[in-house]
């Protein structure tokens, strides 16, 4: 793990120094400044994971003032840093004024040990899990669910549990969830592949930890080592400060990489040493952390296929396939459509305060029998568009905006040409990857698009 740095703040060399030995025995690295233009210029340019900050310097010895000017300005410059402050000339009204502007904690000169490197501890912990909520908040908001506030009866609901096919699939993620190996789930894209990870996650040893997804489709080349591993402040060109990687934010949990097919030759190297090592650096810094995960990885490319054309390593291949798990498609379970519709009617009509109830027969048929080229989530925006444009209570076939069937609409067909553009580009997206049989990076290499360009459109077509 890396060294937490903690900057000392004092003009009197003695406190440095004792200070400086205790947190050095305690595994920490400490800084040290002497005045306030130090103590802001060494936060301007270095990361830093606290300061102990006293209130009196030179120009001000008793009062405090020129201490609390301090942590308004530190703050400006870090909002989310804890400061400690600590002085010998303690008072209520001090603490309070302190507390007031942005200070975590505060101690008395003489310190206790103890004490303090408790509170060290206690706030530096307090910043990363607050960092974690929010990124994993972030990183997590594309998924139609927050999977975090998912119980497992929803999670059965969501995935359809009346066919054979998906009761089976159930059946083994039960009998796998507590082993602790990796696991690759494959099937085409938009099946639920995210939620079954997070099935697994939640019945496994490390549910009590953190689940982390990442969508490594929809991170561009140059940004891949940043967010799996981090990196430091400087590192390079926009890291304007430290930032917590992928794999230490699922430190001690299960780490869920999604679309692990779209990887270059350079990212799976990367990759394959984390997992065969269980180490990394972030960028920028050569610190080795940990990294103790559950892998669980998911792809809709044939990975055996792309061993053999050599555009996916095989022993990455065999390090992220313990256990192999294939999702079925949609059109695979036809008998889970009507319940899924139903369960996201119920979810949309609450989400969006409609007064929708339910789904007429001929619609019903209608979701049957329609080939579902984007699978569940494609089901979802269908329902979700539904509920918003239905004037009634009811939802009826022409609600559902699939009068025009992927698999019968090509660029030949002329009926295309009288269609807005944006419909007519969604059943071209839908046509390449129902001919690619759910292979979405298949799909992108025909329409001639960009990873991220495609996977821009497959999210807002809900593909």
């Amino acid at each position: 793990m890396r060294m937490k740095k903690i900057l000392i703040a004092d003009d009197d060399a003695g406190i440095r120094s004792s200070l400086s030995f205790l947190l050095t025995t305690e595994g920490f690295t400490p800084l040290t400044a002497t005045t306030p233009g130090e103590i802001i210029s060494i936060l301007e340019k270095e990361s830093v994971d606290a300061v102990l900050l006293d209130l009196n310097y030179q120009k001000d010895t008793t009062s405090g003032m020129e201490g609390l000017n301090l942590i308004s300005k530190i703050v400006k410059i870090n909002g989310n840093l804890p400061i400690i402050v600590m002085t010998g000339w303690a008072t209520v009204t001090v603490a309070v004024e302190a507390m007031r502007r942005g200070a975590k904690d505060f101690i008395e000169k003489p310190w206790h040990n103890e004490r303090l490197i408790s509170i060290l501890n206690t706030q530096i912990r307090l910043l990363k899990t607050e960092q974690q909520n929010k990124q994993l908040k972030q990183k997590n908001s594309s998924l139609k669910l927050t999977l975090s506030e998912l119980s497992n009866s929803e999670a059965g609901d969501i995935m359809g549990l009346k066919s054979l096919v998906m009761r089976e699939l159930m059946k083994k993620i039960k009998q796998i969830a507590l082993a602790n190996i990796n696991i690759l789930l494959t099937g085409e894209n938009g099946t639920g592949k995210s939620l079954l990870a997070y099935t697994i996650h939640q019945q496994s040893e490390r549910r009590e930890q953190p689940f982390v997804s990442v969508n490594l489709g929809a991170i561009p080349e140059n940004l891949f080592e940043s967010e799996l591993f981090g990196h430091t402040k400087g590192a390079f060109t926009g890291a304007h400060k430290d930032r917590i990687g992928r794999f230490e934010l699922a430190e001690k949990g299960s780490l869920f990489l999604d679309e692990v097919g779209n990887l270059t030759l350079s990212q799976q190297a990367k990759l394959l040493r984390v997992l065969e090592e269980k180490c990394y650096e972030p960028v920028g810094s050569s610190i080795t952390q940990k990294a103790d995960i559950r892998l669980i990885a998911a792809t809709n490319a044939n990975l055996l296929e792309e061993v053999k054309s050599q555009t996916f390593r095989e022993d990455l291949y065999y390090r992220i396939n313990t256990v192999s798990l294939r999702v079925p498609s949609l059109r695979e379970r036809e008998e889970d459509i009507p319940e899924l519709a139903h369960f996201f009617l119920k979810q949309f009509s609450s989400k969006h305060k409609r007064d929708v109830q339910k789904i007429d027969e001929k619609a019903v048929q209608t979701l049957v029998s329609y080939p579902w080229p984007g699978n569940v989530r494609e089901l979802s925006h269908t329902i979700e568009r539904a509920v918003l444009f239905t004037t009634g209570n009811t939802i009826e076939r022409n609600n559902l905006g699939l009068t025009i069937s992927p698999s019968e609409s090509t660029v030949g067909n002329p009926d295309i040409f009288d269609i807005p553009l944006e419909e007519a580009e969604k059943i071209l997206i839908s046509h390449a990857l129902k001919k690619a049989k759910g292979n979405a990076k298949q799909a992108q290499k025909t329409l001639g698009l960009s990873k991220s360009s495609f996977y821009r459109r497959l999210e807002k077509f809900g593909l």
